[in-house]
This record gives C-alpha cells, structure tokens and sequence, in this order.
C-alpha cells in the first residue's frame, strides 16, 4: 500500500496494544469481592444471558477457592474468559449491580471473572467435569466460534461424540480473529479451544461444508447438527472506487492485527472508517494505534444513533479519533489507489418526526477527506449462500429462523445459534445460544418429551 503510516518499535506497539484493564492481583481480587453485597435477588445473574452464578463465585474468591469461583463460572459459560474481557459489562451484570441505584461504584464483575478464569488456565485447567458415559450420538458442528464451541462442550459432556468443522486454520471464531488486541489476546481465544477439545470434541479445521465435505455427506455422519456460522462479509458500499487498493473490511483488518506481529500490519497515514458499531470503533482505534496520523470515523447518522457503546465511544475520542457525523460517503477518489473519500453531508426528511427517520443529501453539501486507507465497518451480511443449500431452512430478516426454547430449525435435524440467528450481538449471546441448543439436541434425539 502507497503512503503507508512509519512502522513503531516493539515497545511503543506493546503500549499502544497493552491491556486497557489490567488483571487484579489477589489482593486487588479479594478486596473487591468482599464489597460484594450477595443479593438474594443477584439483579446481576438476570442480567447476563448465560445465568452465571455470579454472587456464588465471587463469594469462592473472597474466601479463597479460586477453582470453586471457575468452576461455578465455567458451569454457566464456555467462553468465560472472552466474555469477561470483552463483554459490555457496564450494561449487563456491571450494569445490573444494586450499587449503581446507590451511586456508587459497581461491582468489577468482569475483572473478577478474569480472574477467577485467568487462574484456572495458568494452572493447566484442573478437571472440574466429569462428561458422562458415552451415548453412542453423534453430532455435528459447523463454526468453531463462539455458540459452535459452546454447543460443543456441553454436547460433551453430556455423553456425545461431537465434531467441529471450521473453514479457517485455526479455530475460536471472532473471539480469535475479530476482537481488538487490547481487550483480549490472541492465545486467550485459544485456551478456549484447548477447553474444549480436553472434553474430547474433534475440531477439524480447513473443512468447509459443501467443499471439504458435502451437506449429504454431514447429515449421514451425524445424528444431529448445530449451525454457528456467524456472519459474512461486509456488504458494498456501492459507491465508485471501492475497487481501489487502500479499501479493506474491518474483520479482515482487525484479524491482521490480532496475532500481534504488528510491524506486518500496513496502515495508512489518513485513514476513514466507513460505520459507527463496536467493530468500526475496534478498526479506528487499532488503525490509531498502529500509527496512523489521523483516522476519522464517518457516520451518516448522528452521535445518539451510533450502535457502539458509550464506553467504546469514549476509547475512540480518547484516542483522538474524529467523527463526521450525519456524512455520508459518495466516492473514493484515486489514480489506483485511495486519495481522498467524497462525502455529501446528511439531514432528516422529516426532522419533527420521532424515531428513527430516512435521510437526505444537503444540497451543496459535497467535501472530500483527504485519505490512504478506507475501512468498511457497515455490518454484515448473512452467509444466506450456504445456509440455503441445507433443505427445509427458513430465514428472517436474513437470519435462520429458530424456536428460541431449543434452538431447532425448521429442519429438524439442525440447530443454529449466534450471530447467523440474531444478526450479530455479543459474544455472551452466542455462549447462551449455543448450550440451550445442545439441550434441544438432547431432548430432540432421545425424544425426552
């Protein structure tokens, strides 16, 4: 890429990539479980969609049973150190926490999680389950992220063989390639994995369904199958010049900067973000980070209708990010490469209206942004071309359509769970998603009721 950003030193990377909350020490642990009030209602359990037993395991760490605090956490949620790092705490436990209605400061919820899970890894992840007997059902699982891994656990242990086929080299999903650097580490993904596979779960990476294998060929191996495919790729932006070299996708962005080999990753010296979700702020910030002079995030909508969360917000200003807000893009400009974006500034058609509103250009309104680099953060689409070559499927809005109770298609034999069914929500979405469907799976193969 022309006019790329000066590469940093080791030094000033790991700084600019160091954890933006540090792990407790267990003093720091200790003293921040025993503020911890023990609700009999536990407001923050409700608020978290995998139902940890959150009081319990905090209780575990101030009484010093760390292993017990993991256990009761592990029990809930597969995916617990991803969630405790990653998860917008502020408004689900943290926001749940009986001390916000005191004005006072919430329970650390996430940073005890970490801790508590943090230990288990770094003490080679003690048994703490014990699967049950083998049950002679297979099951099948498309998407090695964060509901297919999930899924896949609790399948496990509940006595099944279970095979993960993952399209990319290495397993983990979004929580490995797609979360920034300084909420969670690349190899924190992985020790998920291990997780995993120590149940006895088979992944086979570099296996795509209908390539690798064929959707035939998976239905007779299988006595079951569970669909966590997540989404696809970010939808055109269907402006001229996006063909230009300079204009990436965010995910795949982001997945450059993940493994952390930093002086690898090309940023330019200018660069826009096109969006305004969390996967639009993780772009701008880690394009910041890596040294870039100046990264704007546009946004056709105003400040109050961005997606990402205020916490996310204030990282990107802290970081000196800019925002163009209600600016649309119009072009990329360019001799082969990106120059500069186009962008037409943007109104309500009805501005006394309430909710939200189709916009319109202001006319006259034309201005260019100097750039090299463009990032496309818009959302994406579902993996609808896959998913329709499995028969008796049925979509909404784009999504595989389930009952929410067991997570079962309209096809039988499938199930489906995280961002292929919701569009895209948190990590702890598809966590939850993913045991409830192997429950469902469960009682749909011995016909428990």
């Amino acid at each position: 890429m022309n006019n790329t950003a000066p590469k940093l030193t080791n030094e000033q990377y790991e700084k600019n990539f160091a954890d933006i909350h540090p792990a407790f020490t267990q003093n720091q642990a200790v003293t921040e479980a025993n503020r911890c009030l023990y609700c009999f209602d536990s407001p923050c359990m409700k608020a978290c969609p995998t139902h940890i037993d959150i009081s319990t395991f905090i209780k575990k760490i101030a009484t010093g049973n760390v292993k017990g605090s993991a256990k009761t956490i592990l029990a809930s949620n597969w995916i617990a150190l991803t969630c405790a790092k990653a998860c917008p705490v502020d408004v689900l436990c943290e926001g749940a926490c009986v001390y916000n209605d005191r004005g006072e400061e919430p329970i650390k919820i996430g940073r005890l999680q970490r801790y508590a899970i943090d230990w288990y890894f770094e003490h080679g992840m003690p048994a703490l389950f014990t699967p049950a007997p083998k049950n002679g059902k297979s099951v099948g699982v498309i998407g090695a992220g964060p509901s297919g891994l999930a899924c896949a656990a609790e399948l496990a242990l509940l006595g099944y063989d279970v095979t993960i086929y993952e399209g990319k080299d290495v397993a983990g999903g979004l929580d490995t390639w797609g979360i920034a650097p300084y909420k969670m580490t690349y190899k924190d993904s992985l020790n998920e994995v291990k997780l995993v596979q120590s149940f006895g779960v088979t992944i086979k990476t570099g296996m795509w369904i209908g390539k690798n294998l064929t959707i035939a060929e998976l239905e007779k191996k299988h006595d079951a199958i569970f669909i966590g495919v997540g989404l696809g790729k970010s939808p055109s932006l269907k402006i001229p010049g996006e063909d230009l070299k300079g204009v990436v996708d965010a995910l795949d962005f982001i997945a450059s900067v993940t493994p952390r080999k930093w002086s690898t990753v090309d940023v330019g010296h200018r660069v826009a973000v096109i969006g305004a979700g969390n996967t639009a702020i993780d772009a701008a910030t880690e394009a910041k980070r890596l040294g870039a002079e100046q990264v704007t995030i546009v946004y056709r909508r105003g400040e109050n209708d961005m997606s990402a969360y205020d916490f996310e917000y204030e990282l990107a200003k802290n970081d000196g990010i800019l925002f163009h807000f209600h600016t649309a893009p119009q072009r990329i400009i360019g001799n082969g490469t990106v120059e500069a974006l186009e962008c037409v500034k943007m109104r309500l058609r009805n501005p006394v209206a309430k909710g939200k509103q189709s916009l319109e250009p202001v006319p006259k309104s034309e201005f260019q942004i100097p750039v090299d680099m463009i990032i496309k953060a818009i959302g994406q689409d579902a993996n609808e071309n896959f998913l329709e070559q499995i028969g008796g499927m049925e979509f909404v809005d784009g999504n595989v359509a389930v009952n929410t109770e067991t997570m079962r298609t309209a096809n039988p034999k499938y199930f489906a769970g995280g961002d292929c069914i919701n569009g895209g929500k948190e990590v702890v979405n598809a966590a939850a998603d993913g045991k409830k469907a192997a429950h469902g799976i469960d009682t749909f193969i011995f016909n428990k009721r």
